[in-house]
């Protein structure tokens, strides 16, 4: 009996020996594989809670700052913002990684019922988009004409309203300047509080960075004037949302329907509450046009100021549409795709002059390995799209506006492709919403203008190419230019 005992209390001894040593052996391997596991390199200088935030410049843009450190510290760093880290990606290759190996890991952007019915609706409007621009078109003739034919016109604003008029034609059924009724100031609202969103978004706010330091952020008038641009926006939407619902409730019949009348009937089928419809609707609408407006405006201003500051490209461009369209009638949305040199300007701008350089914040979800190094989960990504297609060894003198490009090495980059040297639109899940509307609209307003019109600067001085910041970057001064009609008076008609 007592040796039976002794065998129990040895198998257990043997037992427990065995548990504590897998344990050390796994503890060791862990620590092992910990060490051997390579972190991204991190610029020195980091400060206790501000990390990295001293460095990265008061007035500077954040993507030409981002643009230097990838010069020293490669195409993939660390940066730490805040409490918070974020690993700053601006080289193709490990763009596609964190596009395609890990684009699981990051939250995604699903698309919903609303989006997917907008797509239905672009199509059936495009006379939407025919008839806006020749309106566009016809009003700058008319202002060259009382000005004895030759136009001074400030273009910032005034492609605002044309952007601004398609894509709330095409969401709301109606448009927000030059009709009766619809002020020029009520676009200015809108224009102007997308215009602020856009710049606060893009600010490193100190309560995001920091929290127990926000109260920064209520003495510098940021949460103040964050909360003021949201009100004014929800104002601005929710006015037509109102107006719909009592076009709805009167039965008014006011023609074909538009996006919030799908909407609105999607809502009211699923008897969804008035209130929860209505922000549904209004979020929805304000992602559509925060990615469709702006995108246009940028893009527009800066391929003028482009064409501008080379205006060998420029009559190129409108050799090409006098051989594909003539000077007997007006361009068309057809004819685009014979308009191969004006596709590759609109292609050059974009890889110059992205709307957003620098990617939207997304955030990993667990752990992974990006271009050789661990990624921890709540590491947030940045990928510096102005960087990467500006890469020297993808693109030959990166930094000149060079259409050709797209006719020659480049000429296989397919926007809506898995292309990543050149992902204006970013790529992935999270893929812009806006790509389509905005592939539709830019090429043919440019063309329009083109056609329509020889153009010019005062005094024939250069167009500033200077940016302002934000989450978006547009031109930082207006975009004066002078015009003259190039085509017979009855095809502004």
């Amino acid at each position: 009996m007592e040796s039976y005992k002794q065998l129990q209390e040895q198998s257990f001894f043997a037992i427990l020996f065995t548990i504590i040593v897998s344990i050390l052996v796994v503890t060791i391997r862990v620590k092992g594989k910990k060490k051997r596991q390579r972190r991204p390199p991190e610029p020195a200088g980091a400060l206790p809670f501000l990390g990295h935030l001293h460095l990265l410049g008061k007035h500077q843009l954040l993507h030409r700052t981002f643009g230097d450190m990838a010069d020293q510290y490669g195409p993939a760093f660390l940066v730490r913002l805040g409490i918070h880290q974020a690993l700053v990606v601006s080289n193709s290759e490990v763009a596609k990684e964190c596009f395609t190996t890990n684009d699981r890991v990051f939250p995604t952007r699903p698309k919903s019922l609303a989006i997917k019915l907008m797509g239905r609706w672009l199509e059936l409007l495009k006379h939407v988009r025919d008839t806006e621009i020749n309106c566009f078109v016809k009003d700058l003739y008319e202002q060259s004409v009382k000005s004895g034919g030759l136009a001074v016109v400030e273009m910032k604003e005034r492609i605002g309203d044309l952007a601004m008029n398609i894509i709330v034609s095409t969401v709301a059924g109606k448009r927000y300047s030059g009709i009766e009724g619809c002020c020029d100031d009520e676009s200015r609202r809108c224009q102007k509080a997308m215009g602020d969103f856009f710049y606060l978004a893009g600010l490193f706010l100190v309560s995001d960075a920091v929290p127990f330091l926000g109260w920064l952020d209520v003495v510098m008038g940021r949460i103040s004037n964050i909360k003021k641009t949201a009100k004014e926006l929800d104002l601005v939407l929710g006015s037509l949302v109102n107006e719909h619902r009592r076009w709805r409730l009167r039965k008014s019949i006011k023609g074909e329907q538009d996006f919030i009348d799908v909407m609105l009937s999607v809502m009211d089928d699923g008897n969804i509450p008035t209130q929860e419809a209505d922000t549904t609707i209004k979020a929805t609408r304000l992602s559509l046009i925060l990615g469709s407006n702006d995108t246009n405006v940028i893009t527009l201003t800066w391929a003028l100021s482009l064409l501008l500051n080379n205006r060998h490209v420029l009559k190129r461009a409108q050799d090409e549409l006098d051989i594909h369209v003539g000077k007997h009638r007006k361009v068309e949305e057809s004819d685009i795709n014979n308009l191969v040199y004006l596709q590759a300007i609109v292609k050059e701008t974009l890889r110059l002059h992205t709307a957003v350089p620098l990617s939207v914040p997304r955030e990993a979800m667990e752990d992974c390995t990006i271009a050789g190094f661990h990624v921890p989960a709540g590491t947030r990504l940045l990928v510096n799209l102005w960087k990467l297609q500006r890469d020297r060894s993808i693109w030959q003198k990166p930094s000149e506006f060079l259409p050709e490009r797209f006719l020659s090495d480049h000429a296989n980059l397919d926007l809506k492709d898995q292309n990543f040297e050149f992902v204006p639109f970013g790529s992935g899940r999270r893929i812009c919403p806006g790509i389509s509307f905005a592939l539709q609209v830019m090429p043919l307003a440019l063309a329009g203008l083109l056609h329509g019109f020889e153009w010019g600067t005062v005094s024939d001085i250069a167009i500033d190419m200077s940016e302002t910041p934000g989450l978006t970057v547009p031109k930082a001064t207006p975009l004066e230019v002078t015009l003259t009609p190039r085509l017979p008076s009855m095809l502004y008609g």
